[in-house]
């Protein structure tokens, strides 16, 4: 007699670095653990989910996982399990003097580093409704993280200290690579490049950069004589509806934003690739030496498990934060900086952090730092290793906890 499989469902919050790690755990819980997931993903507000491939299940699930798809919510005001913890007095010191902000667990946070929702009045309903969310947090019967002990051990080990509630580190959660996309025209430029040659530029799929930046940031692509592969989007005080890289006022027909003839002029060098481009597969080939990126976390994973090292160009959100800990705590990026804060990052600077990362010798202990860490990704997932175990542990609690309720039906 055919036994019931033990179904779990998963929500998945609208934007695609959440939904990207919870289909990878649907598909291990699946695949490893032998449940029945379906998956309930919350749809964004300015861009339909339906045609992507991402939403569709995988060949060899069956009928195991099930995907369905819920209209939008606003949940930007839910998140950071210790601010209840911070002394409120020491954010006032934060918001008023600058001073970092200590985080148990994390090294002091500068003030140009944090999120907003630190800076706000705390009768603010805003920074109220963090507080709350943040409390029922510690109702649940565990959070799963997407990170593994080895990577971030103090800050694991600060939040078991709280014992409010388990905390099981999974990660990395990494969409795998898809031999389908093997062929295209990106990977077909990056075969015929020398092995870790090339720079890859992505501000991820909501990062966009003003008019002023997007040319800075060309100048120093060039200046830099490297190779690049740049996700290249309108910036954001053009029309982003309109026809991508279509004619624009340059003498060379270079579209408006980018420096007259800069394509022609980097041509033999650079690609240029409109809004997307299969960042997983990019980023697993052997011509990739480093990863410029706005450090959302699942770029940020994905880097990781690919040995790529980092130059660190934040924009919004928790990205300040990642940006001082992959910089500073685990020696994985390097960081740009602008002369003065809130303007644009220069030519001179891009040209010179582009180079370290690739050729020059200041990279050197970065790019040996992320073999290491590529090493220690794939042993936390590897049988016996710290998120294996972890997500094992995981699947008992749950089968344990459907059991009693069975028995107690």
């Amino acid at each position: 007699m055919e036994t019931t499989k033990s179904h779990i469902a998963l929500l998945a919050s609208p934007g695609m670095g959440h939904l990207i790690p919870v289909l990878e755990l649907a598909k291990h819980l699946v695949s490893h653990q032998s449940f029945k997931v379906t998956v309930f993903v919350v749809a964004t507000d300015h861009a339909s989910l339906t045609d992507t491939h991402i939403l569709q299940s995988p060949a060899d699930s069956g009928d195991l996982l099930d995907i369905v798809l819920l209209p939008f919510i606003d949940v930007s005001d839910i998140v950071m399990l210790c601010t209840p913890e911070i002394d409120r007095k020491e954010i006032d010191e934060h918001v008023k003097n600058r001073k970092p902000l200590h985080i148990p667990g994390c090294k002091p946070i500068k003030f140009e580093h944090n999120l907003d929702v630190f800076f706000m009045d705390p009768n603010d309903p805003v920074y109220q409704g963090y507080v709350e969310a943040i409390n029922k947090m510690s109702l649940t019967d565990g959070i799963l993280v997407n990170t593994w002990d080895e990577l971030e051990p103090t800050t694991l080990k600060a939040l078991r200290e709280t014992k409010k509630v388990p905390i099981y580190p999974i990660g990395p959660l990494v969409r795998p690579i898809e031999k389908s996309v093997f062929g295209n025209e990106i990977i077909a430029w990056l075969d015929k490049q020398p092995k870790q040659s090339v720079i890859y530029v992505s501000f991820g799929s909501g990062g966009t950069l003003s008019a002023q930046q997007v040319k800075e940031l060309a100048w120093g692509l060039e200046l830099s004589q490297q190779r690049f592969v740049w996700v290249l989007r309108p910036p954001t005080e053009n029309d982003a509806a309109g026809t991508f890289l279509a004619l624009g006022n340059g003498s060379d027909a270079t579209p408006d934003y980018l420096p007259d003839g800069f394509p022609a002029r980097t041509e033999d060098r650079g690609l240029l690739v409109p809004m997307w481009a299969p960042q997983v597969e990019v980023l697993s080939h052997t011509s990739i030496g480093g990863f410029l990126t706005h450090c959302g976390w699942n770029s940020t994973m994905e880097s990781i498990v690919n040995g790529v090292p980092m130059i660190a160009w934040p924009l919004y959100a928790e990205q300040k934060m990642n940006a001082s800990m992959l910089t500073e705590d685990i020696g994985a990026s390097i960081r740009v900086m602008a002369v003065e804060s809130d303007a644009a990052v220069g030519r001179e600077e891009i040209r010179s952090v582009v180079r370290k990362i690739l050729v020059d010798r200041q990279g050197r202990n970065i790019r040996s730092r992320i073999k290491e860490l590529k090493d220690s990704a794939a042993n936390a997932l590897a049988k016996g290793g710290s998120s294996y175990n972890s997500m094992s542990q995981v699947a008992n609690i749950c089968i344990q906890h459907l059991k009693t309720k069975a028995s107690g039906a």
